[in-house]
This record gives C-alpha cells, sequence and structure tokens, in this order.
C-alpha cells in the first residue's frame, strides 16, 4: 500500500495543464487568467481542444492509480486513500513547489475508476448545474458536495470509505475558496468567458 500511495502522489503531482500549454506554445496557466493550472482556465487560455486533453490527463492521474490497485486487490477504503493522495499530489505537488490546481478532474477520474456509475452520477450532476447555470465552479462544488450521498449509496454502503470522500470534499471546497467568494459577491465567470 505504502508504494501505491506514494506512487499516487507523484503521478497526482504532474500538471499536465502545465505541461500541455508549453507543448502547445501557450502561456504558463499559473499566470493568465484565474491564475489555476486546470482544465477550466486552460479553455480560457488556449480553447475546447488543448483544455479537453488537460481534462482527460487530470483525470487520470486519479483513475490510473485506483484501477491499478484494484487489479492488485485493495478493497474500497484501500482505493479511497489512493485517491486522496492522487488528488493531495494535484493540489500540492511537489514538483511545482506544492502550489496546484483545485483536483475537481483528478477527483472525477479517481471515482470513475472507483465505480463507473459514481463517475457518472457526478458527470451528470456537473453537466446540469453547468447547463442551467453558466458556472464551471457552481457545477464542480454542487456535484462534489452530493458525492458522499451517492459513493455510499452506489457502492458498497462503506462509512469508512465515504468518509475519505467526505474529506475530499473539504480539500475541494478548500481549493474553490476564491471561486466561493467570487459566487458570494456575483464576481464569478461564466463558462466561456
Amino acid at each position: 500500500m505504502f508504494y501505491f500511495l506514494i506512487g499516487s502522489y507523484l503521478l497526482g503531482s504532474i500538471s499536465s495543464a502545465i505541461i500541455i500549454c508549453k507543448m502547445c506554445n501557450l502561456p504558463d496557466p499559473r499566470t493568465k487568467g484565474s491564475k489555476n493550472p486546470g482544465a477550466t482556465n486552460v479553455l480560457r487560455i488556449g480553447g475546447k481542444f488543448v483544455a479537453a486533453f488537460v481534462l482527460i490527463f487530470d483525470g487520470l492521474k486519479g483513475a490510473v492509480p485506483v484501477l491499478l490497485a484494484h487489479y492488485f486487490g485493495y478493497d474500497l477504503f484501500d482505493l479511497t486513500i489512493i485517491l486522496l493522495f492522487a488528488f493531495l499530489g494535484h493540489v500540492f505537488p511537489i514538483y511545482y513547489g506544492f502550489k496546484g490546481g483545485k483536483g475537481v478532474a483528478t477527483y472525477l477520474g479517481g471515482l470513475i475508476g472507483i465505480s463507473f456509475f459514481v463517475g457518472l452520477t457526478f458527470s451528470i450532476i456537473w453537466l446540469i448545474v453547468a447547463k442551467v447555470m453558466k458556472v464551471s465552479s457552481i457545477a464542480a462544488l454542487t456535484a462534489t458536495v452530493l458525492s458522499p450521498i451517492y459513493f455510499y449509496f452506489i457502492t458498497t454502503h462503506d462509512v469508512r470509505a465515504t468518509m475519505v470522500i467526505f474529506l475530499i470534499n473539504l480539500f475541494i471546497y478548500f481549493t474553490h475558496r476564491e471561486n466561493i467568494r467570487r459566487i458570494m459577491n456575483g464576481e464569478e465567470g461564466v463558462i466561456g468567458s
């Protein structure tokens, strides 16, 4: 388990936003837009195509270690701990001075790795809220805050695993604290702006 945790953290620490923007001759996402190295900010500075790659690779950082651990027989609680470490790598990356992204795509990828239906539920909620509200952060926060509930009922009703999911939720709300402030002040940008 120790090697999975370290490997998950190190994989999570790789910033696909920074690497892909550099490969596409785009500015460092930490210096433009919201200054967040994530898919939503890359959408602003590089367009849908580049942002889609960032979203996929950030998702894989959560999915790959979880799927590998599942293959080797780790239980649901262990899978959520492994996801937590991949998520922490994304948010606090060792390669970038412990200043990373907000972690939603990595979290979603890990949820898909744990249970396709949990990930699908997250995605559907995100899409509905994004369509109605036109604000990515509100969609992400809504899908996130509900995730311990549907995680618990869709998986094996494991309370310990659900508590880890709840802990990741707290981190996501922490990483979105500036977004929450802007939402409260009516200043949060809409998708595509």
